[in-house]
């Protein structure tokens, strides 16, 4: 028996793919945003090396741990802890 496969415009193909980077890139450009707002308004000073490195970061699952931890953290470098 034949299996039906979908075949839309678009699908499994580079414009695909470069999409799913553009909109995985803004995801984790919001969040590290986010880590520093956070840190901001709660009077935690962010150095320039921090922001560049939070900044700089595409790796959802460890921005989504340094927003966490920048709810608690007193010092901005705390956000790195134990990797």
């Amino acid at each position: 028996m034949a299996v039906y496969t979908p075949n839309f415009p678009g699908l499994g193909s580079v414009m695909e793919e470069t999409w799913r980077e553009v909109h995985a890139d803004g995801e984790a450009k919001g969040e590290a945003k986010a880590i520093l707002r956070v840190l901001r308004r709660r009077g935690v000073e962010v150095s320039e090396s921090v922001q560049e490195r939070v900044m700089a970061c595409v790796d959802l699952e460890l921005l989504e741990t340094w927003l966490d931890r920048s709810l608690v953290v007193e010092n901005a470098d705390e956000l790195f802890g134990e990797e």
